[in-house]
């Protein structure tokens, strides 16, 4: 099951270059907050998990201005490498389900509160 996500999240093409953005989405303050809550991250994990964002919202921002599809896939493969280091197995699992649905939402934030 993970192995379709990771696909279906790595698989970005020119048409859906924005689907990069939903990690931009993902770091607003509050929507990062019941993230946190919903995969059940302490505070260390949290941390790391804002500042991997924010390297990746950069990464993808730059992607984005430059329309390059390679370097989005690198701010993608970047984010989801640090945050499998970061989560354990059962939260970067509920982690890569919060981000496929919100790509298969067309950019809608779906986080379930504890």
């Amino acid at each position: 099951v993970l192995a379709v996500v990771f696909a279906g999240l790595t698989s970005v093409s020119a048409n859906e270059l924005a689907k990069a953005e939903v990690f931009t989405k993902l770091s607003n303050e509050s929507t990062f907050r019941s993230l946190v809550r919903y995969l059940n991250a302490d505070a260390e994990q949290a941390q790391n998990l804002k500042y991997v964002f924010a390297l990746t919202s950069k990464k993808v921002n730059t992607a984005l201005n430059k329309e390059s599809v390679v370097d989005a896939e690198k701010a993608i493969v970047f984010n989801l490498g640090n945050a499998k280091h970061i989560l354990s197995a059962e939260q970067y699992r509920k982690y890569l389900l919060v981000l496929n649905m919100t790509i298969q939402s067309k950019g809608d934030v779906y986080v379930a509160n504890n």
